[in-house]
């Protein structure tokens, strides 16, 4: 269990709440690129850490992340024009550059204007992996740019989604980091099924319940669930948890190759989150269209409005829940892995109570999630630099797959950490 308090401090991430003060502190998800793909193309509405901005792209490509509403008398720029290396309102006309800056008042004479006194509200960004990047926090302190590895590899070797989830990004990230779950959850009940899932042949099935190693660094954790697996094996999963809100797992393409994937939970508020998808090919084989449908994770064309990034199967229609699939094809019921996840987390409430919880050991990387949340933000109250902000992240890699009983899953599924950067293991 979270005492009611502590809920409250690490759930709520608004402007000037002490885990929004710590947000902003790194490098946040913003919009994929994509969206803004053109030059002085339509701007896009944004709704970040209970912030409205809006989003465009100037004539010479560069990317400004303003404050949604004028500064003259509040209209939206949504409706603004995109034009001539500024956006511009429709109301008075003032126009604005990617820094804030207002560049003309088209409602007053040209001697009256008195454009070099305003200034909107705008954050820095950057584009890396086809994600638009921001940092909302004080200028000084802004770390490195969010080069993880993923980021760092060929377009035709990495994809990137988004999904709305409507509830807290804590409990979503949470569900994300749990590994016991997986078997439980996805688990397809025949190996006919060609829903997506786990299916009963699959070792992650046939193994045991798992015993979790935490190693914390300084950057979050890596961890592994390690399950008994006939007489000698063991089936391991490793995770890497990069603070406030990224997951690196491995996972396996269509042609059962292995390729590093994740999510970034990402707070639109209090009560809804941004989940962003990744995966990317570790070799030389780029992805394929098939690999880039999704259609296994629910976070596909086929899933989520590609328009709105709503999933088809959401609350209001019970996450297209069938009992007859549950009955004879699928543990849950509701298609697609990642739909699943959704269903299950939000079905908790927009934000849980963790006051009334009952954890047990498998809950152990949740527990140290919370403790480390915890202590980035009373590292910043403390006018500190929170964990995870240095760029020790860039190189990391996860892995799963069965190995022999006495054999070290780090060595094996988690190279490039090395015991020296291990500071506990729990």
């Amino acid at each position: 269990m979270l005492p009611r308090e502590e809920n409250e401090l690490i759930t709520r991430v608004g402007p000037g709440t002490p885990m929004g003060n710590t947000m902003r502190r790194y490098w946040v998800p913003a919009l994929l690129a994509s969206e803004i793909a053109e030059p002085d193309g339509p701007p896009v509405r944004v709704r970040l850490l209970g912030e409205d901005l809006v989003a465009f792209r100037d004539t010479e490509r560069r990317i400004g992340l303003l404050d949604e509403y004028c500064p003259h008398r509040r209209v939206s720029l949504y409706f603004g024009r995109n034009e001539e290396c500024g956006l511009r309102c429709i109301y008075h006309g003032w126009k604005f550059d990617v820094d804030g800056s207002c560049l003309d008042q088209l409602n007053e004479p040209e001697e009256l204007q008195f454009k070099h006194k305003v200034h909107i509200t705008a954050y820095p960004t950057v584009e890396l992996g086809g994600i638009v990047w921001t940092y909302m926090g004080p200028i000084d302190k802004m770390p490195a740019p969010p080069k993880f590895a993923w980021t760092q590899v060929p377009e035709t070797h990495r994809h990137v989604s988004k999904v709305i989830q409507e509830c807290n990004w804590l409990q979503a990230l949470e569900g994300g980091l749990d590994t016991s779950h997986a078997p439980i959850l996805h688990r397809l009940i025949s190996d006919k099924s060609a829903r997506g899932g786990i299916k009963p042949s699959n070792p992650y099935v046939r193994a045991g319940a798992p015993k979790l190693a935490v190693d914390l660094t300084d950057y979050g954790y890596s961890y592994a669930g390690i399950r008994p697996l006939g007489e000698d094996e063991s089936f391991v999963r490793t995770y890497h948890f990069i603070l406030p809100f990224h997951q690196i797992r491995g996972s396996n393409r269509n042609n059962g190759d292995m390729v590093d994937a994740g999510h970034i939970w990402v707070p639109i508020d209090d009560e809804n989150s941004m989940v962003y998808n990744w995966f990317y090919s570790k070799d030389e084989v780029p992805l394929s269209a098939e690999d880039r449908l999704e259609r296994s994770s629910g976070n596909g064309p086929a899933h989520v409005d590609q328009t709105t990034f709503r999933s088809r199967a959401r609350r209001e229609n019970d996450y297209l829940f069938d009992r007859a699939v549950q009955r004879t094809e699928s543990y849950s019921g509701i298609d697609g892995v990642n739909t699943q996840d959704r269903a299950i987390q939000e079905s908790m409430g927009r934000i849980v109570d963790r006051s009334k919880e009952y954890l047990g050991p498998a809950d152990k990387a949740i527990i140290q999630t919370r403790r480390l949340l915890l202590k980035a933000v009373r590292t910043v109250e403390a006018g500190g630099m929170p964990d995870g902000v240095a760029p020790t992240y860039y190189t990391l890699t996860c892995g799963t797959g069965a190995i022999p009983r006495d054999a070290d899953w780090r060595e094996v599924f988690a190279p490039g950490i090395g015991r020296e950067r291990i500071l506990q293991t729990v």
